[in-house]
């Protein structure tokens, strides 16, 4: 793994954190002790530790109007998996707080955004471009 992030934040179980992160949106397993556990995060490190209280979050962020949830963190999917991700979220019966959307459409930066919590009420937004290439263009 080269150029991958490590994120660490808190959980409040570490049991539904494992259902979620591992069984929900398929993250590997990794290392763990009885205070946190390690997951591959969509080819990022995330650890979660039940050491402490999460974040709250706060619906402070503005993007094309919307108010989005902060902080929040999560991962840019190719389109397809993207799909499959949200199909895996609404078949576990997931509440989305932002349902998957498409934004600019027809513009380079068109893309496609979801935001969900997981069981700690963590805010979490998957993003997917259509044209990758324009991810960082304004």
């Amino acid at each position: 793994m080269s150029d991958a992030f490590h994120f660490a934040f808190f959980v409040s179980d570490l049991d539904a954190t494992r259902r979620f992160y591992g069984e929900v949106l398929g993250c590997t397993e990794g290392r763990s002790t009885a205070t946190w556990v390690d997951f591959d995060f969509f080819g990022n490190q995330i650890s979660c530790h039940n050491s402490g209280k999460p974040a709250p979050t706060d619906w402070t962020g503005k993007v094309d109007g919307i108010a989005v949830p902060m902080p929040h963190f999560g991962a840019v999917l190719p389109w397809v998996r993207f799909e499959q991700l949200a199909e895996r979220i609404r078949t576990a019966g997931i509440e989305f707080i932002i349902e998957p959307t498409t934004r600019y459409v027809g513009q380079p930066g068109e893309q496609a955004t979801m935001f969900l919590l997981d069981p700690s009420g963590n805010a979490l937004e998957f993003k997917s471009f259509r044209h990758p290439e324009h991810v960082f263009t304004a």
